[in-house]
């Protein structure tokens, strides 16, 4: 196969770190990787009270691919609400990206506001689902936000269920506080069907992932318009750790088809 670039981009609360399986997989097979941490996120120096908006948040990726050479194109994959890193780098960089994949990840659509999705999980999702997830409020009176610091329990039962042992504890040791910018996604407009739209996107379910549940994956991927679906059977909320093997092989797929 072709050799490809891939750039990975992680969830809330989680860093870079999060591929550390997948890196040396795709690499092996033959392809270019890269792993960014988004601010305050990983080993990013800011803390998350200084981060104030998704464009913020997504500015390591959006400087990465500013400084791609004019010809190269990458295949983006967003992790759960790296869905939304990936809506705004397509929104700016749609000439420099191949294709994007949402894995089992927040996917706006162009009707609606950005926050439409989140909107939706939060009615769809009880507060005490979240157990012992930490919230609090930080920004100004113009620009406030909302941080997020998934709890040990939240994870285990929500996120990590059917991942090794030792990957959650890795996950307890490296998580960050983080947010899901529903204040400034709220004010945001629509992601456009000539830039974020025109970009080719696959959206890649987890069966088994309790954090965003199957059917609501399903919901997401049929309001932005995706076409192309693919599925891992078992897989919690975490597949780069659950399911590892089962997510390189779509990925290949993805490189070869649609990339």
């Amino acid at each position: 196969m072709e050799q490809k670039h891939f750039v990975l981009v992680h969830g809330a609360c989680h860093g870079a770190w999060c591929w550390f399986k997948i890196k040396p997989l795709l690499e092996a097979a033959g392809h270019r990787v890269t792993l960014l941490d988004m601010a305050a996120s990983g080993i990013d120096g800011r803390r998350i009270q200084n981060v104030l908006s998704m464009e913020e948040y997504s500015e390591p990726l959006l400087k990465y691919l500013d400084r791609l050479p004019p010809n190269e194109k990458v295949i983006l994959v967003g992790h759960s609400l790296g869905g939304f890193n990936l809506a705004v780098a397509m929104e700016k960089y749609s000439f420099k990206i191949a294709v994007s994949v949402f894995l089992t990840a927040f996917v706006p659509d162009t009707q609606h506001k950005p926050s439409y999705v989140l909107t939706q999980y939060n009615e769809k999702t009880p507060k005490e689902a979240w157990l012992d997830t930490k919230f609090a409020q930080y920004g100004t009176e113009a620009q406030p936000s909302t941080s997020m610091f998934f709890g040990p329990n939240f994870l285990a039962k929500r996120l990590y269920q059917l991942s090794p042992p030792q990957d959650l504890v890795l996950a307890l040791t490296l998580l960050r506080p983080s947010s899901l910018f529903v204040e400034d996604l709220t004010k945001r407009n629509k992601f456009s069907d000539q830039k974020y739209g025109s970009v080719k996107k696959v959206y890649v379910i987890c069966t088994e992932d309790i954090g965003i549940p199957k059917e609501f994956q399903q919901w997401m991927a049929c309001n932005a318009g995706i076409e192309h679906v693919m599925q891992i059977n078992g897989s919690d909320h975490m597949p780069m750790f659950s399911m590892p093997s089962q997510l390189l092989r779509c990925l290949l797929h993805i490189a070869l088809n649609y990339a």
